[in-house]
């Protein structure tokens, strides 16, 4: 992916296009807003699919870690060309991630950089940061990244969900940051729905899911490596914290080598045996 001319010489692992998949695709747009908006029609997020019909067992879709693999399952319920809008019983169920994941899968398909950014929303609830994934493009003529947050297109949740303003959403590195250099609490950022996971260990864990996915390895939010678990449940010291001022201070820098090189140490690679 590009950055200021420069190429990230990763190779994609969860959002390439298999041969079978790649016709499906043929119809889409090269608009980068588009792209979003149509991975936006594939997916129902788990909390409405119930109310639309959605069975109990088809919930185990948001553990769907490829792009491929969420395309074939939504035509498989759905025959409809992949550029149209299906109902919501006809779509797979997903979280945040899978409106990232799919974005990042279409805009690189039609040759447009793109990346998955894990962090914390500022605009669901005020005062609150909430765990959340959304993507960037590289916009060309501008010379910038520009944060859109696929899943809510056209909602209200905030003003321009295509090009969000600043601070609307902080990535894991720049979450810990807020927390360990300016003082916001750390209580304020988790998970909406479930009380317990709330606190630094979530800032921790976006930071290193955040890393991963700026080398292309975007896992799942519930995924664990490392001592990711030891951090969450409190077993981590100062020398954990200076790996996370580490991966912060990567991350931040934006600079392909610097990110690559951090990523490549035990304690924050994603394991190959995770990634299927």
């Amino acid at each position: 992916m590009t950055r200021n001319g420069m190429r990230y010489e990763v190779a994609d692992v969860l959002t390439s296009i298999d041969d079978d998949i790649a016709p499906l695709l043929s119809g889409l747009q090269a608009d980068p807003i588009d792209l979003c908006r149509t991975a936006q029609s594939l997916v129902a997020l788990p909390e409405l699919a119930t109310g639309f019909g959605i069975p109990q067992e088809r919930h185990v879709e948001k553990n769907l870690r490829r792009a491929s693999d969420i395309v074939r399952t939504v035509t498989a319920l759905d025959p409809t060309p992949i550029d149209e809008a299906r109902p919501l019983d006809r779509r797979v169920v997903g979280t945040c991630r899978h409106f990232a994941l799919l974005s990042c899968a279409f805009l690189r398909h039609q040759g447009i950089a793109a990346r998955a950014r894990c962090g914390f929303a500022t605009y669901f609830i005020a005062g609150r940061y909430l765990d959340h994934w959304i993507i960037e493009y590289w916009h060309t003529a501008g010379k910038r990244w520009v944060r859109v947050d696929p899943e809510i297109l056209d909602l209200e949740f905030v003003a321009t969900p295509d090009d969000l303003d600043e601070g609307a959403f902080w990535s894991g590195g720049e979450a810990w940051t807020l927390c360990r250099d300016e003082g916001v609490d750390p209580m304020l950022f988790g998970v909406h729905g479930a009380p317990d996971a709330w606190g630094i260990g979530e800032v921790r864990g976006n930071a290193i899911r955040d890393l991963a996915a700026l080398n292309k390895v975007e896992m799942l939010p519930w995924d664990e490596w490392g001592r990711m678990e030891a951090s969450y449940d409190g077993r981590t010291g100062p020398e954990y914290d200076e790996l996370i001022d580490a991966v912060a201070t990567a991350c931040a820098s934006d600079e392909p080598s610097v990110i690559r090189s951090r990523y490549a140490t035990e304690d924050l690679r994603v394991p190959a045996a995770m990634i299927v």
